[in-house]
């Protein structure tokens, strides 16, 4: 089954780091990277921008409303994601307390739901 592991971090936490203590918190990211390609658990994994770049989309009574910046509000933002391959919760779990911002933040364990699309030729 896969799963999403959705980072979470303070904002501006990672820029606030010492240019060493980044390059060695990205290093552990690259070595959880490597042992999940080892293992054939990665599905999928990146870094997202900072919150300050993102734009939020809603749709209302057919009117497009664009906000800049997040949805909400909050003392941890989204960074980055893992998807991997687990076959079960209890491993997908140990996987996300190896993410390092697992330390300082959180990640999100979640199952992902898959839909087969039907093409029309």
């Amino acid at each position: 089954m896969e799963y999403m592991l959705l980072i979470y971090d303070q904002p501006g936490r990672w820029g606030s780091l010492a240019e060493e203590e980044r390059n060695a918190e990205y290093e552990e990211y690259f070595a959880l990277s490597r042992e999940l390609r080892e293992r054939k658990a990665l599905v999928s994994s990146n870094e997202l921008e900072p919150e300050s770049t993102a734009t939020t989309v809603r749709v209302r009574n057919g009117a497009l409303d664009l906000t800049d910046g997040p949805f909400a509000e909050t003392k941890e933002a989204v960074g980055g994601y893992y998807v991997i391959d687990a076959d079960s919760l209890d491993e997908a779990v140990e996987w996300a307390a190896k993410i390092p911002s697992a330390r300082t933040g959180a990640v999100e364990v979640r199952p992902v739901v898959t839909h087969e699309a039907e093409v029309s030729a």
